[in-house]
């Protein structure tokens, strides 16, 4: 569904290229997590897929079409929210009688399941809304389109803890088999090390669960399968190889981010 093919981009004035020759391609029916330190490109990736910005060279490609194009046929099929923004100080019924018809697979039912599971009325007006009930509106709104392409730089952010449950499971209400849903974050450790125009990693949790363990071990357990490992109060936190017969793990999100940007695991 989207190609990014041998792409170069590069803010007007500034020295370093924000990508030079990168590649992607992220199929439907999947939810792809973009995880990255601050300033390393991921709302601008967002915003060249979504056609909001032009790359230097390359292409950037949904079904086939050029997205800086940004033909009809493409933007009703793509919905971008973006970290920061404004709403008008209008009711949400107002909100939706304006903005529903640009996409014509919007549905009134995935709205009212989303404000929902926000735990939100849609007789609300917008102009009354905390930051954070906002972007819980926006979010649920942006569900409702059922664009096959949907795009969200840091959702997250400012949410408490319920809020942030609260959007998984708006999120996987949501989903279908011809959709796609990016979503960018930068709620890791810090690192100090990190490649800002390539990618480092494109593997599915199946993936990297089949090939990898993620677990504690005591000093006198760190053997030759260890990839990478941490001191933390319960011991080693590791991500080793798994071997036959090891069970399948959860995976160590912000431990995997670790060792992806030193290069231990590929």
């Amino acid at each position: 569904m989207i190609e990014v093919k041998n792409m170069s981009f590069q803010y007007p004035g500034q020295k370093d290229w924000v990508f030079d020759g990168f590649n992607l391609q992220m199929e439907e029916n999947r939810i792809y997590g973009l995880l990255g330190k601050n300033g390393t490109g991921k709302s601008t990736l967002l915003y060249l897929i979504s056609g909001l910005l032009r790359p230097a060279s390359g292409s950037v490609l949904c079904d086939g079409k050029e997205t800086f194009r940004r033909n009809v046929e493409v933007l009703q099929d793509v919905y971008l929210v973006p970290e920061e923004f404004e709403l008008p100080s209008v009711s949400l019924e107002k909100y939706i009688k304006l903005y529903a018809p640009f996409y014509p697979r919007f549905s009134f039912e995935a709205l009212q399941s989303s404000l929902n599971d926000f735990e939100l009325t849609p007789d609300i007006h917008l102009g009354a809304l905390s930051m954070g009930q906002k972007k819980k509106v926006l979010m649920a709104f942006a569900l409702a389109t059922n664009t096959r392409l949907l795009l969200m730089d840091e959702p997250t952010n400012g949410l408490d803890i319920p809020s942030k449950s609260q959007f998984r499971k708006a999120v996987a209400n949501n989903m279908s088999e011809d959709r796609m849903i990016m979503i960018s974050t930068h709620q890791v450790h810090d690192v100090e090390s990190l490649s800002q125009r390539e990618l480092l990693l494109n593997a599915s949790v199946q993936d990297i669960t089949d090939r990898y363990v993620f677990e504690y071990r005591q000093p006198a357990e760190m053997g030759d399968d260890v990839l990478y490992a941490e001191p933390t109060l319960q011991g080693n936190a590791v991500i080793a190889k798994r071997a036959d017969g090891d069970k399948e793990t959860q995976v160590n999100i912000e431990l995997l981010f670790n060792a992806v940007t030193k290069g231990l695991v590929k």
